[in-house]
């Protein structure tokens, strides 16, 4: 019998079927963070409960912790709230004696910058966090999915999780991308072709060529998405690259258990013969830069379109948030604000590649803020060391330290009332980065570009 990728982890996982049609799956890693956390705990503590696994798990504050002045601390976070969630994910894993890379260790980051590498997100494995864009972990090979509180909670207790089987969906993307289009810009076109609700009940399986000479960062990006095109999960096939991406990281197999991994993992692949639910053939060479000119990640053009007719009270409602009219080319939309990070683009590829669009340049004048915010304290370090830190301020980035930043405003990071964003984040919904303010999603290398001009601009005949 055939089985696809998604059929195989799920197989592998399955602990049983209930009467009401869901089943329990059995999950390998928990990722924890400040946000989602507080209450699970909590609850665990009213029933008197305490966690199941304490080594599945590990922790680390992301979402409100402040990017500028860290070495103050908690000290630092001046909004009570998030200052109230950060202390108590501390309690929390101290209590349940939990792994936490906390806000002063420099392998805090994004969780999902943070799982990859160190080695926590393995092939094979089921992966959750109380985070949408846990799907990111899938470029792994993995079944990673985002949960609610309730659910924290419940995979907490049990290390099980009650859910319904998906239905199977492969995205083929054949050929080879032109230079100066990257996987941030796969990923939405993918969104403006199948829309936001196109992946809704389905499990994404990314494939092709263009996929498969991707490297884990850029299939990281391309998974991240996946939820953005309605999907639970995206997943990217085990190969060479998922292997040596993954070899000596600190958690990672060694020794006989890696010979004895690695010949496991070699099966976490879709057979041949498998049957998907359906499958999206898209043609790589033909893609361009993507810039979003709405309110959903759907709302997406060439970086040589125009703002399209509002034929739609949707479309109609984003152009006038946006305050945009039909007709007005991508190009000649000016910005505000640039932000490079989040757990979509704030790895080391992303900076580089940012960095040498920037370097020699100045961000124009008419840019009020550009701020550039790895994705772990472990990616800055490296940008450090490669010098990538100084071309960015240098050019007039700032350079912040680790954090969701602003992807959702949940730190002082955030866009002033009707200000534009080149944002490489992965959501622009209304008041998504700071009440009123209107974000465009695109890729490292097209906000870098942006910044120097102002407004933006393709990236290729910029590189040329």
């Amino acid at each position: 019998m055939s089985f696809t990728l998604y059929d195989k982890l799920w197989n592998l996982h399955e602990v049983s079927r209930r009467e009401d049609g869901t089943y329990l799956l059995y999950i390998d890693r928990h990722l924890i963070h400040e946000v989602t956390s507080p209450q699970a705990f909590e609850g665990l503590k009213l029933a008197g409960r305490k966690p199941w696994r304490i080594s599945a798990n590990i922790a680390t504050p992301d979402h409100n912790v402040p990017t500028t002045d860290r070495d103050k601390g908690i000290a630092g976070i001046n909004d009570e709230v998030s200052k109230l969630q950060v202390v108590t994910l501390d309690d929390n894993c101290k209590e349940h004696e939990i792994l936490q890379f906390d806000i002063h260790d420099k392998r805090q980051g994004i969780v999902h910058v943070v799982g990859p590498e160190q080695g926590l997100t393995l092939p094979g494995m089921t992966i959750v966090c109380g985070d949408s864009h846990t799907s990111t972990h899938g470029a792994l090979a993995t079944l990673s999915m985002g949960i609610g509180t309730s659910e924290v909670e419940h995979v907490l207790a049990t290390q099980c999780l009650k859910t319904s089987k998906l239905k199977n969906m492969r995205v083929n993307i054949s050929g080879e991308l032109q230079e100066g289009v990257t996987p941030k810009d796969v990923t939405l076109a993918v969104i403006g072709r199948i829309g936001t609700a196109g992946g809704t009940g389905y499990a994404i399986e990314y494939a092709g060529s263009v996929i498969e000479n991707m490297s884990i960062e850029g299939r990281m990006t391309v998974c991240n998405m996946a939820i953005e095109a309605g999907a639970r999960a995206g997943l990217v096939a085990y190969d060479q690259v998922t292997e040596a991406y993954i070899k000596d990281r600190p958690f990672t197999p060694t020794g006989e258990q890696w010979l004895v991994a690695k010949e496991q993992w070699q099966d976490l692949v879709s057979d041949s013969e498998a049957q998907f639910d359906k499958e999206i053939e898209i043609d790589g060479s033909f893609i361009a830069p993507q810039v979003t000119w709405g309110t959903s990640p759907e709302m997406v053009s060439d970086i040589d379109g125009v703002i399209p007719e509002p034929n739609s009270e949707s479309i109609r409602h984003a152009l006038s948030y946006m305050n945009l009219e039909p007709g007005k080319k991508i190009k000649d939309i000016k910005l505000d604000q640039i932000f490079i990070g989040s757990c979509t683009n704030s790895r080391i590829e992303d900076l580089r590649e940012a960095a040498k669009v920037l370097e020699g340049k100045k961000v124009s004048e008419s840019i009020k803020r550009a701020i550039v915010v790895p994705g772990s304290g472990l990616v800055s370090q490296q940008a450090i060391d490669e010098g990538l830190d100084k071309i960015f301020i240098d050019s007039g980035f700032e350079w912040r330290a680790p954090g969701c930043s602003m992807c959702l405003a949940m730190n002082p990071d955030q866009l002033g009332d009707g200000e534009h964003c080149a944002s490489t984040s992965n959501r622009n919904f209304e008041g998504r980065q700071g009440y009123g303010g209107r974000t465009h999603l695109v890729s490292p290398i097209t906000a870098a570009a942006s910044a120097v001009e102002g407004h933006f601009v393709d990236v290729r005949e910029y590189l040329s």
